[in-house]
């Protein structure tokens, strides 16, 4: 593999040359592109890309990462757009809130998330490292730029790596890490947001932090963590870290579309040579490749794709625009980089759809739609009612039997309920709070005592099962069933 990247060598080394030439790299499989022959780390310092697709995924990660920051603050009916609370086993998915009793609610949604990516990625490759995953937003889009704004390009940065300790050198570095530091916090903070709440984030941040010594301590692990991914680990958290980087090479084959290099078209490489005309280029069978390595440059993970679809693509598209601008210079047709198939390349199929994924496509939409079916008929209270442990049935003075209840009610909306209880197709049977009337507050657990009691013309031997109607006004919200226990038989 020709890499520029992995030397500190600012000058591009001529056709044949490789960062360590000790290694092989027509083996290029068996070696990881930022490591040599000893397995030291060779540092990757990308080149700046430019160019259409470029300028479109920038903005399109400026919209993600909008959302990513606003997530935990933004409100919808008063609950937070995203929230992750494991602490007080409370989520809540586009401000519907999910609590443990909706937990295969939550299973469902996070496994539809998954098999999403499973399709999206037996079709498209991995799309979604490139243009959505967080990492490489992060990475690419912020903390890449600042790096760029203060070191430079490529070769200013490789410069400035090899040159003396100056004072000019500790500014750029200072500056540099201490901006990378204040985001990390930032991410760390948002990140612990998503966890907590906005409310207990605002506490921990306003209040005494010998009161919030836990919360403090995630707060400085997670800005931790952060600034160590982003300053030093970079590359490695996708090509050493991240599973789906060895888990796609299950899901793609020869229909997928990948960043793909068009060796059919490029093939023989062969330096520029402006002397050389088209009909000579032709005889001698030379490619459309000039070998410039522009490709290689701005990657930045540091492989070549021209050696195929390899586990450290991301699919971020930056090889496409340099390799477009060359061509374009070149008065040669684009797309000799580009999104495409094996199959697209060496037969010209277009994309097909194939049984696999219309399999991944039929458990997705199955999913999907037991997901928002189970949703929508979600009622807004969850309602639990168990006879009291250690209890016993208890006769009245007039032969009926009672038995006492723990009321347990869940409410999964923004705003307070009223709730009364109702036995349901008993008269003459009776059910009463103890306490008074309920009111559930928003986003809130509320517990009681219940006392049922019903004639022995009601019971049915030893257990009768009920069923009582929770209303909220005239509003039947739910309807649970329970078993009432009287004496061996009809009561006298």
């Amino acid at each position: 593999m020709k890499n520029s990247l992995t030397t500190d060598d600012p000058e591009p080394r001529q056709k044949g040359e490789s960062a360590n030439q000790d290694i092989d790299w027509k083996d290029f499989r068996d070696h990881l592109a930022t490591a040599d022959q000893q397995g030291h780390r060779m540092w990757l310092y990308p080149k700046k890309p430019k160019g259409r697709i470029y300028n479109f995924r920038t903005w399109f990660s400026y919209l993600l990462l909008v959302i990513l920051f606003t997530g935990p603050f933004i409100r919808i009916n008063g609950n937070p757009l995203l929230l992750f609370n494991i602490v007080e086993r409370k989520f809540s998915i586009f401000g519907q809130i999910f609590w443990p009793q909706d937990t295969f609610l939550f299973a469902l949604g996070m496994l539809i998330w998954i098999i999403s990516i499973v399709v999206f990625t037996a079709v498209f490759g991995r799309v979604w490292c490139g243009w959505a995953c967080p990492q490489t937003l992060l990475m690419e889009m912020v903390f890449r730029k600042i790096e760029y704004w203060i070191d430079g390009d490529s070769l200013e940065q490789k410069k400035l790596s090899k040159a003396p300790w100056t004072g000019g050198k500790i500014a750029k570095r200072v500056a540099k890490y201490s901006v990378f530091f204040g985001l990390s916090f930032v991410i760390g903070n948002t990140l612990l947001a998503y966890v907590i709440g906005t409310e207990n984030l605002y506490a921990i941040i306003t209040d005494n932090p010998l009161n919030h010594t836990q919360g403090l301590a995630a707060m400085v692990i997670f800005t931790l963590i952060f600034f160590a991914i982003f300053a030093r680990f970079r590359e490695q958290a996708c090509t050493f870290i991240c599973p789906y980087g060895r888990f796609q090479s299950t899901l793609l084959d020869e229909n997928t579309i990948v960043v793909a290099y068009d060796h059919k078209r490029g093939e023989s490489r062969q330096r520029l040579n402006r002397n050389q005309s088209e009909s000579e280029r032709q005889e001698k069978g030379v490619g459309d490749c000039v070998d410039c390595n522009q490709c290689v440059a701005v990657c930045p993970t540091g492989i070549d794709i021209r050696n195929g679809t390899q586990m450290e693509c991301v699919n971020c598209a930056a090889c496409i625009d340099a390799c477009n601008g060359v061509m374009s210079k070149l008065k040669r047709p684009l797309g000799l980089v580009r999104y495409a198939s094996l199959n697209g390349i060496e037969k010209g199929l277009p994309l097909k759809v194939t049984p696999r994924i219309i399999g991944y496509s039929v458990v997705l939409t199955a999913l999907v739609t037991a997901f928002f079916t189970l949703l929508l008929t979600r009622s807004d209270v969850e309602t639990s009612l168990l006879r009291a442990p250690g209890t016993l049935f208890q006769t009245t003075p007039d032969g009926r039997v009672t038995n006492l209840y723990l009321l347990k009610l869940t409410n999964k909306t923004s705003h307070d309920i009223p709730v009364d209880l109702r036995l349901m197709g008993m008269e003459g049977g009776s059910i009463r709070v103890m306490g008074g009337d309920i009111i559930v507050k928003a986003g809130s657990l509320a517990e009681s005592s219940v006392l049922v009691e019903l004639g022995p013309d009601l019971m049915d031997g030893k257990k009768t099962r009920i069923e009582v109607g929770v209303f909220s006004g005239e509003e039947e919200l739910e309807r649970v069933r329970t078993v009432f226990v009287g004496p061996q038989g009809k009561v006298p």
